[in-house]
């Protein structure tokens, strides 16, 4: 559907109480079909796609996003959707986690129960500045390489495994250049040279959700443990005093096991 007030862009399924869910990436929710059609036996589900990516390509070029901007957006559409002094679960992950925390934070009137799953939000982190610098290099390498060689280097980031680049032949620079042409405007490569670097920078506010911690639920995958999205979410919940709830899979569990994670939702929800 799509609201032409808010130009907000949002599909809507299943019957029940209302639960958000804000995709992670850069807010397309491919993928997340198997979750959200077990999620909608339970719940009215509305899909929120920040960008429109869903509804076909974008006109024109795309700016740097913001956090604050999508959350916004976030509660118009649950404004729009809601009767007077009703509130809605939210779900987001890994950038859809840290505007689901934002929403909470700022919004809280209209919020029942929100969980963040693996939100990268790397101010929280003992080695902050070391990841910051390695989210840098992934965006310069987007710029000069491509899609692919920074989608390898982040992958490496994350995962906190070393990285070494490779020699740089002529040729694999001149594939480079093709290869960014091609990806130009496709949801990766809107991820990583628009929403990557000032979402993993944007700094929660706190002290404000300590004070909604009841209502919070942070989350992270099994399998990622160790990994960055999980310290983070980890210490998150250790900061806010909100919950903490292990998701089956890794940072795209929603997408590798989308029944047992709608089940895990559900529960937390």
């Amino acid at each position: 559907m799509h609201d032409g007030h808010y130009d907000v862009h949002y599909d809507v399924r299943g019957s029940g109480p209302l639960l958000l869910i804000i995709p992670g990436g850069a807010g397309h929710p491919m993928g997340l079909e198997g979750a959200v059609a077990r999620l909608s036996e339970r719940f009215t589900v509305v899909t929120y796609d920040p960008l429109g990516l869903s509804h076909g390509p974008l006109d024109g070029p795309v700016g740097d996003q913001r956090v604050k901007v999508w959350s916004d957006r976030a509660h118009q559409l649950l404004d729009s959707l809601l009767p007077d002094g009703e509130s809605a679960c939210v779900f987001g992950s890994s950038s859809g986690g840290i505007v689901a925390l934002d929403l909470l934070a700022r919004y809280p009137e209209r919020l029942r129960r929100v969980v963040a799953h693996e939100p990268p939000s790397i101010g929280v982190l003992p080695d902050a500045a070391r990841q910051h610098a390695m989210i840098t290099e992934v965006y310069e390498i987007h710029r000069t390489e491509g899609v692919a060689a920074a989608t390898a280097r982040l992958g490496a980031g994350l995962e906190g495994r070393s990285w070494e680049p490779g020699p740089r032949l002529a040729s694999a620079v001149a594939d480079a250049g093709e290869n960014a042409r091609s990806t130009q405007g496709t949801p990766m490569d809107i991820f990583l040279g628009h929403v990557l670097r000032s979402f993993t920078s944007h700094a929660l506010d706190l002290d404000a959700l300590k004070g909604l911690s009841s209502r919070l639920t942070l989350g992270a995958g099994r399998d990622s443990r160790g990994q960055l999205p999980f310290r983070a979410a980890a210490l998150l919940a250790k900061l806010s005093g909100g919950d903490f709830v292990e998701f089956p899979g890794g940072h795209l569990g929603v997408l590798q096991h989308p029944v047992a994670f709608a089940d895990r939702l559900t529960e937390a929800l």
